[in-house]
């Protein structure tokens, strides 16, 4: 018998229990005896969850004097751990699982096998549907499936007959009402405030089981096309995200979207008599079990992307709204998800969008890569938002900090926002000086340039008055594409990024994938995973082996400069013969083009990141063959002190104004005094005052920062004497002396230099 037939054998009984006028009670004790009969087990029950704890409802097979008086806490026994993870246990003998707990009242002692599924209800277990059996085994996949579908029926029955309380079943609990603070991970620094708006709005499925079993498989039929039809058309809507980078997103849902297996599994929940609604909501819950299984972050990714598209079908086929994009931000919005991919982002107002909350999220994560782009405040891995968080309530985001305010006090958002409005009259204080080019007090022009990725942040270039881009993130476009991006699509970027440029220099770092950032077209090739993804296989060491893939990427990038200057600089050089291997690639597709008779750049710069410490003990040999050199400080600063920058154990510890980094990056700039090679600083480090000042300090006169950054470090540079600076600086770094940061800091108050 398959999965649906037994599915549907248990659900055609239970229509005529659920539609009787008994109360639910005697309802509950009906059902544990047909599923008992249907599936050949010797133990049915059903536990729910009232007041905080699980308790027996109804059983066939054990004793019926344990009903009502069987309690356990959710994460107790094995019953508590399916609701506590919201997951399904198989097993053939219960007493080896570590979770077990026996319960002499029950008389199950004589019992071996196990198996049990949670009752869910709006991603919340309330109640946990156990059989077992005197034989050890453990139960089919068919009787699983029939258990699990079951459950879903069950859900309805329950919330509705109001078995369990309902501020639980809601997921409404007294955190509620008053003034909360959640904390979390730092994923994109900012401030925001505004109302809480959920990404996805619940749907609520009205009817479980379905009364023509035809008439909803062609419901789902009908929205597939539909939902198909929507992804198809989403890349050609004007209003749908910036440049083209949403394009490549949507080849990964469309290959979701055109999955067979995937509506196969939804069809096969009809055949067990399901609504189109509930089936794919129960198609649904059996991914986000499989989500919680899955330490693979490239795999859960992808599983996400299924999930949005399941939210989606779920949609179209129940006729009820769309994700919160789709109606439209009213007003300043502060948005909250589980999860949310890059394409989902760019769908939002950003005149309207002013933070985000995500209940997972990663540092590494596309989403997180293009809201830092889009200068959007993201705070992650917030415990308790479903529980502490209603549509519409006001928050107060500070994900610099690390935590959000929840329907605050007065007072508290008095202070916040005044404190909002003073970093909002600094920011125009800022843009004042745009066309202000920054020299210090004693003369010298500092080069203060930007770093990008996406088109749209190329309008940042004007408003800052940046002196251009210092370092171009190419690999934006490879991270949020499904299929390594056809050189055209690349030609045509790099081409209106020089345009939007027009006369300022704009420094394209190849591609920098690979490592902690996972594309899914090239996971395959991985044949180990690093354990350091930091210092595994990235950057130019995967470029050099991916040999197509570097010629793609420089044949785009020469044909988009032809007629202007090009600057190329080559990430993670650890060796020259990298670097020279690398410029070979180039070399060699310029040859062609010539060949070819194709328009050339007019020259172009060669350049290296300075990330890998090795690099600093061959500059002698290495200078001679670069235009310019960039030290990448967040790499840089992790290999030289070994410390993690993504742990956040490790984030604070070791801090930039030790004399270690410092007398390491003084040594580069020493190492380069006649090269007639520029060196500057691309990296957060630069665009941190007191920093700034350090860098200024030991004989920098380039930095490349975030755009934010810009006029802070502008304004920095004109107070500053370079020569006063510089003789401090040396005297701290000769015989260091307690802490430097201090140091650094006093010097600064002492002529009223601001700093963050």
């Amino acid at each position: 018998m398959s999965a649906a037939a037994a599915a549907r054998k248990i659900l055609t009984r239970l229509t005529e229990v659920m539609a009787s006028r008994l109360h639910a009670q005697a309802k509950l004790d009906q059902v544990v005896e047909i599923i008992g009969e249907c599936l050949s087990s010797e133990v049915c029950s059903i536990y729910l969850l009232r007041e905080g704890m699980l308790e027996l409802f109804a059983t066939r097979g054990l004793n019926q004097s344990a009903v009502h008086v069987t309690r356990m806490a959710i994460g107790e026994g094995l019953t508590g751990a399916i609701a506590q993870k919201v997951e399904t246990l198989n097993l053939a003998e219960a007493k080896a699982h570590p979770d077990f707990q026996y319960r002499p009242e029950t008389g199950e002692e004589k019992f071996h096998s196990f198996a049990g599924v949670p009752i869910v209800y709006r991603e919340r277990a309330v109640g946990v549907l156990c059989v077992q059996h005197v034989e050890p085994r453990r139960y089919e996949d068919v009787e699983i499936e029939a258990l699990q579908t079951t459950a879903m029926v069950l859900s309805e029955l329950i919330v509705n007959a109001e078995l369990v309380d309902e501020e639980e079943a809601r997921g409404l609990t007294a955190e509620m009402t008053g003034p909360q603070q959640l904390t979390g991970l730092t994923l994109v620094k900012g401030l925001g405030a505004g109302v809480a708006v959920y990404h996805q709005p619940r749907v609520e499925i009205t009817q479980v089981m379905a009364e023509d079993i035809e008439a909803e498989r062609q419901r789902v039929y009908r929205a597939f096309d539909k939902m198909r039809e929507q992804i198809d058309n989403l890349a050609s809507q004007a209003e749908f995200g910036v440049g083209g980078e949403h394009e490549e997103v949507l080849e990964t849902y469309k290959m979701f979207a055109y999955d067979e297996g995937w509506s196969r599994r939804i069809n096969e929940a009809i055949d067990s008599g399901l609504t189109a609604e509930a089936a794919i909501e129960r198609v649904q819950q059996h991914t986000r079990m499989r989500m919680r299984e899955i330490d693979d972050p490239l795999l859960a990714d992808r599983m996400h992307d299924l999930e949005d598209l399941a939210n989606r079908l779920l949609r179209i086929v129940s006729g009820q709204v769309g994700t919160a994009a789709s109606q439209g931000l009213r007003k300043d919005t502060i948005l909250i998800a589980r999860n949310l991919g890059p394409a989902e982002l760019l769908e939002y107002d950003k005149r309207r969008l002013k933070g985000v909350i995500l209940e997972e999220g990663s540092l590494t994560a596309h989403v997180v890569i293009v809201a830092r782009a889009m200068n959007v405040p993201v705070l992650g891995r917030v415990k308790g938002v479903r529980t502490t968080i209603r549509e519409g309530d006001e928050i107060l985001l500070d994900a610099t900090a690390g935590q959000a305010i929840i329907r605050p006090l007065p007072q508290v958002a008095e202070a916040f926002h005044a404190r909002f409005a003073k970093s909002r009259e600094k920011q125009a204080a800022y843009a004042r000086l745009r066309d202000v080019e920054p020299f210090t007090r004693c003369g010298t022009r500092i080069q203060v340039m930007m770093n990008a990725g996406l088109r749209d942040d190329m309008s940042m270039l004007a408003m800052t008055g940046a002196d251009g881009v210092g370092l171009f993130r190419t690999e934006f476009q490879f991270l949020v594409s499904a299929t390594l991006p056809q050189r055209e699509r690349q030609t045509r970027l790099y081409r209106d990024v020089l345009d939007a440029a027009g006369d300022k220099p704009v420094i394209f770092r190849t591609v920098d994938i690979g490592g902690d950032k996972s594309v899914p077209y090239l996971a395959s090739e991985i044949a180990v995973q690093d354990e350091n993804p930091a210092m595994g296989w990235r950057a130019l060491r995967l470029a050099l082996e991916r040999e197509g893939l570097m010629k793609v990427q420089a044949r785009a990038l020469l044909e988009a400069a032809a007629g202007r200057s090009l600057y190329v600089m080559f990430p993670m050089v650890s060796e020259p013969w990298e670097f020279d291997a690398a410029k070979a690639v180039f070399d060699e597709q310029l040859a062609f083009l010539r060949a070819q008779k194709k328009l050339l750049p007019e020259r172009i710069h060669f350049g290296a990141m300075l990330e890998v410490p090795a690099l600093a003990e061959v500059l002698d040999m290495l200078l001679p063959r670069l235009s310019f050199l960039s030290i990448g400080t967040n790499d840089l600063t992790q290999f030289l002190f070994a410390a993690d920058r993504a742990n956040p154990k490790l984030a604070e510890r070791y801090d930039w104004l030790s004399p270690s980094i410092l007398r390491f990056l003084r040594r580069v700039i020493q190492a380069s005094i006649g090269s007639g090679v520029e060196i500057g600083v691309c990296g957060e480090m630069g665009g941190r005052r007191l920093e700034a000042l350090a860098l200024m300090g030991i004989g920098y006169r380039r930095l490349s920062i975030t755009p934010a950054a810009v006029g802070p470090i502008k304004e920095l540079v004109r107070k500053v004497d370079l020569a006063e600076l510089s003789a401090a600086m040396t005297g701290w770094l000769a015989e260091p002396r307690g802490d430097l940061r201090a140091q650094l800091a006093a010097w600064a108050d002492a002529r009223d230099i601001e700093y963050d």
